[in-house]
């Protein structure tokens, strides 16, 4: 069967939903293929369920900060309720109305395996083998996303590990859960499962965790967790794994020591994500299985203008809402195109993604937020830019003493002196995801430091921070 649109968008998650709803809001036609569940990775194997089930460990550690309500927590979290709750989020993995929005918005679904087969063509293999030939008139927008990388450790991939996708939608408490890889995933899945009454031993090759991040997150992480139960093993790296019985073994080694093992009974790695690519059918238009796309701001891929990578699989950004973000740029590029127009491609246009540049928000769910945007530290010593670092304790704030007893937390302003701007701002303490979008603002607006003075803090909140960081810039 041969069919014809305006638009082809491969993947339907939250990146390519938003492709094709733009260009059909534009007036164009399209259909989006999909070999698994509408929505994809966010909605029923990552942000959502994984914050489901932080939250309850989350609103308990808040509880039990302020003397009053601490009297009134008797017990522990409930790991069914828990459970059920995560459920609910990912709609017991049933996207029968993911389906239905689809349809409402006027978009056309195909279900099965795309891939590529020459210019502005795509195959699509249906689950009984029956094919469908697509024809795009206008653009092609791959947005098959990423899927975990599972390093080459001898028998790792032999003892079917967890990745990702287990963790977050795991039926029961693992007794003993190991974690390779110390980053997002493996700090926000130990804080779930510990908090859900898992023995977690958590091993990262590198001296902190959450890199790139500032240090100071990683060892703020590093050091709640180990007070919380998990036994955190910094540059330790692993060099085989293997199954005895129902046990899970991993063999651990740090330079000239003795290797050391650790047991459990599974196994989580969380050592990156790889491009999904392999099985494409980007080699029928020049370009390698299993690279990421290399696109430009546009997110047309280079050399190919008739094709646009977007969200994960392009390796810029690899976060839901940067997906959405770059999914809302592409959509209007590809809508402008096809009516004959070249839209403006400046700095900040409604037609390119720049933000995933330099000013990309990300949150770290973990006990203490991490919460941060724009440059940090090093990458403003790498790129050269003329700084200044400003901290502040937030916990000295009159809102934070407030929200939590003790309440322990650091905020992290990286200054350019010259044009005396934000370049970048981490908070680091409980609930500080909800000082983010201010920091963002800031960081995108290039807001000036003197205008900042006039935008007043609340009081008593924990957004007094700013007044503080200013204080402190001006001396």
């Amino acid at each position: 069967m041969d069919q014809t649109y305006d638009v082809v968008v491969l993947g339907a998650g939250s990146t390519g939903e938003n492709v094709a709803d733009i260009v059909v809001r534009g007036g164009l036609t399209a259909v989006l293929v999909e070999n698994e569940l509408v929505g994809g990775e966010c909605s029923y194997w990552a942000c959502m369920p994984s914050k489901a089930l932080l939250r309850g460990t989350e609103v308990l550690a808040q509880a039990r900060a302020v003397d009053g309500a601490a009297q009134a927590v008797t017990g522990e979290q409930d790991v069914d309720a828990t459970l059920a709750r995560r459920d609910t989020f990912t709609s017991h993995w049933d996207d029968s109305g993911q389906v239905e929005w689809v349809a409402g918005a006027g978009i056309d679904l195909i279900r099965g395996t795309g891939r590529l087969d020459g210019e502005r063509t795509v195959v699509v293999t249906a689950a009984d083998g029956s094919e469908t030939r697509l024809t795009a008139r206008h653009a092609v927008a791959v947005c098959t996303g990423s899927a975990a990388a599972v390093p080459p450790i001898p028998g790792l991939s032999g003892i079917e590990p967890w990745t990702p996708r287990e963790a977050t939608s795991a039926k029961d408490v693992p007794g003993r859960l190991l974690i390779i890889g110390g980053g997002v995933v493996g700090c926000e899945m130990a804080t779930a499962w510990r908090g859900l009454g898992a023995e977690v031993t958590l091993v990262e090759q590198g001296a902190h965790l959450l890199p790139p991040l500032e240090p100071a997150a990683g060892e703020a992480v590093a050091a709640a967790l180990r007070a919380s139960g998990v036994d955190v093993r910094l540059d330790v790296g692993v060099s085989a794994a293997r199954r005895e019985g129902t046990e899970v073994v991993l063999t651990l080694s740090s330079g000239p020591a003795v290797p050391d093992e650790v047991r459990g009974d599974e196994v989580l790695v969380a050592v990156g994500r790889r491009a999904r690519t392999t099985e494409l059918g980007v080699d029928t238009v020049g370009l390698e299985p299993g690279k990421y796309l290399q696109v430009d701001d546009t997110m047309q891929v280079t050399g190919l203008p008739w094709l646009y990578g977007v969200g994960d699989v392009n390796g810029r950004r690899q976060l839901t809402h940067m997906g959405k973000y770059q999914a809302r740029q592409a959509g209007a590029v590809i809508v402008a195109r096809a009516r004959g127009e070249e839209p403006d491609t400046s700095d900040w246009s409604p037609y390119v993604a720049t933000a995933d540049a330099v000013a990309t928000p990300s949150v770290v769910f973990t006990d203490p937020q991490v919460a941060s945007v724009g440059r940090t530290v090093a990458e403003a010593e790498e790129a050269g830019l003329p700084h200044r670092v400003v901290e502040y304790p937030i916990g000295q704030v009159s809102g934070a003493g407030l929200f939590a007893d003790g309440y322990t937390g650091t905020a992290i302003a990286v200054v350019d002196t010259e044009r005396e701007v934000l370049l970048g701002m981490t908070f680091i303490g409980p609930a500080v995801s909800e000082l983010l979008q201010a920091a963002t603002i800031a960081v995108v607006g290039e807001v000036p430091i003197g205008r900042l003075w006039h935008a007043v803090p609340a009081y008593p909140t924990i957004n007094e921070i700013w007044l503080r960081l200013l204080e402190t810039w001006r001396g």
